[in-house]
């Protein structure tokens, strides 16, 4: 029995020795950075089995579509309708699509060129070392379980539409004693997730499969509303009252970062990219079509919701199936009711299988416990990282109401796309053209200065003389930097167009959306930042030191036990002459 604690004490001690080497373990690993070659061959190999390579390009639209589709548009149109952009809300999204069809494209280019599982965190590690990988990938992952834990939610609030229940709370369970916004359970959004977690664990095909299924209906329920809602609503209804922009222009662009939300899930489609038969062609058709079509259909469900009820009428939780019941159509209310549960499951079911294979990626790396990286050699799926994100969401779900939800997730979905499009440039321009990265640095800087300038003057509408000023400093920033340094290298494949204007119009829309988000908003991101940096430097820089250590042991005794073998074929020879 004296064993025990002195092992305990033996693994203590080591631990706080590794604590002590912080400093110098953060200077070797911190910036660390692998090559595609390690991360599609050695570091996958930590996996154990490979994923099974069965979906193709519809299969990736169809995820695509199904992961935006449903959750954004049911969550957030009825309320920024009301509270931010009035009528035109329709205006938010379409800004909103723009950075992110922007971001998508900056995706679409690493996912070709490097067609692993890990989505923005193996981007970011390959090119800004470790610590942003890690940094962006718990931000996703922090994006996923509350997004996910929001539609499950919302899909309980649809559900008690769908049975003639008024109340969206009736079937959540009050307990006194626990915070406010904390203290409706809700039991029917825990079941929906632990239900798709074990679906999820069986098979990735079949979840496809399952997903396709429910994203034709989806979208021939959206058809359904769009022309309901033309056909019985009233143009007059997007002027009165207050016009179409009753809340400014400040409103239509503070519903924009609210709205995308709407938009989280086409980034799934990247992480799937392990799972996809030819995935040069298909990825750029999945992520990019995916977003062209999702932004059409959430500008006409916006248009026909804002066509049918005067916006400060319109129900900020179950908006569309309230809608139906004030225009008379109390069967299509019901109907409403089960097509956007329909949508919130689908939604879901992508969702969840991007987010295990995020967190599987993260495990092969040794950031977080390896048996996260497992992939089950039955199923070919990430089993245990499914499993373990399918509680967390769960939890989440049970507690949590989803104003806190919406604001955290928005602002780190802009911060991880505006990382990803920083990545993009320092990638073309310094690791592929070879050009001196401290002036593709500088040039990051003083973009992303300006850019927050723009912001800054935008949101406190005081200094209107900033916005000329700024704005025109990032265009003659950007045409500087365009004709003073090369981009030798053009990427194989798909690439990203008009270097490097694209990806720097996404960094600006993402800061100038970011801006436009509470205060609230930057204190939570903070808190978080703060969590997952104490973590990395608790955990994950030891985690993945020692596996480094590790590695260059067994190589360096590979290269021992071949000097043998070689030496002693040698002696073999002479004996032999």
């Amino acid at each position: 029995m004296a064993s025990g604690p002195n092992n305990t004490t033996i693994s203590f001690s080591k631990y706080l020795h590794c604590l002590s080497q912080t400093p110098h373990r953060l200077r070797k690993r911190m910036l660390a950075t692998s090559t595609p070659d390690q991360e599609l061959n050695q570091v996958r190999q930590r996996s154990g089995a490979d994923m099974k390579r069965q979906l193709k390009w519809y299969d990736l639209v169809a995820l695509g579509v199904g992961g935006m589709l449903g959750v954004g548009v049911f969550i957030t149109t009825g309320e920024v309708a009301r509270k931010i952009s009035g009528p035109s809300v329709f205006i938010s999204y379409i800004i909103a699509a723009i950075s992110a069809l922007l971001s998508s494209l900056c995706y679409t280019e690493f996912s070709v060129q490097i067609p692993v599982a890990g989505g923005a965190f193996s981007y970011l590690r390959l090119t800004f070392g470790e610590f942003m990988g890690y940094f962006a990938g718990a931000n996703l992952l922090m994006e996923y379980v509350l997004s996910n834990a929001g539609a499950a939610r919302t899909f309980t609030d649809y559900l008690c539409v769908t049975f003639g229940e008024n109340d969206s709370n009736s079937w959540r369970i009050k307990v006194d004693g626990l915070g406010k916004d904390y203290d409706m359970l809700d039991f029917p959004a825990v079941a929906l997730i632990l239900l798709l977690t074990l679906c999820l664990c069986h098979s990735t095909k079949e979840s496809s499969m399952l997903n396709l299924v429910m994203t034709v209906f989806h979208v021939m329920f959206f058809v359904f509303i769009i022309v309901a809602g033309f056909y019985k609503g009233s143009p007059k209804n997007l002027v009165k009252p207050g016009g179409l922009i009753p809340y400014g222009v400040g409103g239509v662009v503070k519903g924009a970062a609210k709205v995308y939300f709407s938009y989280i899930g086409y980034d799934s489609a990247s992480t799937m990219a392990e799972e996809i038969q030819n995935p040069s062609k298909s990825l750029p058709i999945g992520i990019v079509g995916s977003v062209l079509i999702t932004t059409v259909l959430y500008c006409l469900m916006a248009l026909s919701l804002c066509v049918m009820v005067p916006y400060n009428k319109i129900d900020d939780k179950a908006s569309f199936s309230v809608a139906f019941k004030n225009i008379g159509w109390e069967w299509a209310s019901n109907v409403v009711g089960a097509g956007a549960s329909l949508g919130i499951v689908a939604s879901l079911l992508v969702a969840m299988l991007g987010q295990a294979r995020y967190l599987c990626v993260i495990g092969r790396a040794r950031l977080v416990p390896s048996w996260l990286a497992k992939v089950h050699p039955l199923t070919g799926t990430p089993m245990n990282a499914t499993l373990f994100l399918g509680l967390c969401t769960a939890s989440v779900a049970l507690f949590t109401s989803l104003d806190i939800i919406v604001d955290l997730i928005s602002i780190g979905t802009l911060m991880v796309f505006y990382l990803v499009a920083n990545a993009l440039v320092y990638r073309r321009y310094v690791i592929t053209s070879n050009n001196p990265p401290s002036q593709i640095l500088l040039f990051l800087f003083l973009l992303s200065s300006s850019a927050i300038g723009l912001s800054l003057s935008w949101k406190f509408e005081q200094q209107w003389w900033g916005l000329p000023l700024f704005g025109g400093s990032i265009i003659t920033i950007i045409s500087f930097f365009h004709y003073n340094v090369p981009c030798r290298s053009h990427p194989s494949g798909w690439s990203m167009p008009f270097m490097p204007w694209l990806p720097s119009l996404s960094i600006v829309l993402n800061i100038f959306l970011m801006a436009t988000l509470k205060l609230l908003s930057f204190q939570r991101f903070t808190i978080w930042g703060c969590l997952i940096t104490l973590f990395y430097l608790l955990y994950g820089v030891h985690s993945t030191y020692q596996a480094e250590e590790m590695e260059m042991v067994n190589i360096d005794g590979d290269a021992n036990l071949n000097s043998s073998i070689q030496q002693t074929t040698k002696l073999d020879n002479i004996q032999v002459l």
